[in-house]
């Protein structure tokens, strides 16, 4: 008999701060337990809402540090600066290259980065005496990147 009482109040103990940890008012072991589960689901629900919103900050924040992609090309006093900068992800390096290959262009100095975006600045010099134009050339590379 005394072993009934005690579990019985150690029952109603359990119940009671299964029903203060859950903001519960029922008395009732299974109304004690659905409001539990409700709950547990409202907060999978705001977790699942904080991860999208997390991923949406990250996202924007990552479009922010991506400076703008496009071509830059300049008449310098050796030759021409170029500047490339676009998505990473096939053999984009190896089309620029190309182009200066089939345009006549020597690279004499180039600095590449491929961290979040491919990167590149070279100086490329005429091999040959043509009247090559700045809009010929950044053309050229656009047309290059594209085809990947």
């Amino acid at each position: 008999m005394v072993v009934r009482l005690e579990r019985r109040a150690a029952m109603h103990d359990k119940r009671h701060h299964l029903r203060t940890l859950a903001c519960s008012k029922s008395v009732k072991r299974k109304n004690v337990t659905m409001d539990d589960l409700l709950c547990i689901y409202k907060l999978k629900l705001k977790l699942e809402a904080v991860k999208r919103e997390l991923s949406n900050l990250i996202a924007i924040k990552r479009e922010l540090q991506l400076p703008k992609k496009g071509v830059e090309v300049e008449k310098g006093e050796k030759g021409f600066l170029v500047r490339v900068i676009c998505e990473k992800g096939g053999d984009k390096l190896v089309s620029i290259l190309e182009v200066f290959e089939e345009m006549g262009l020597t690279v004499s100095h180039a600095r590449v980065s491929c961290n979040l975006y491919l990167s590149m600045e070279a100086i490329v010099v005429a091999e040959e005496e043509r009247a090559l134009h700045v809009k010929s050339i950044a053309q050229a590379i656009t047309k290059a990147i594209e085809r990947q």
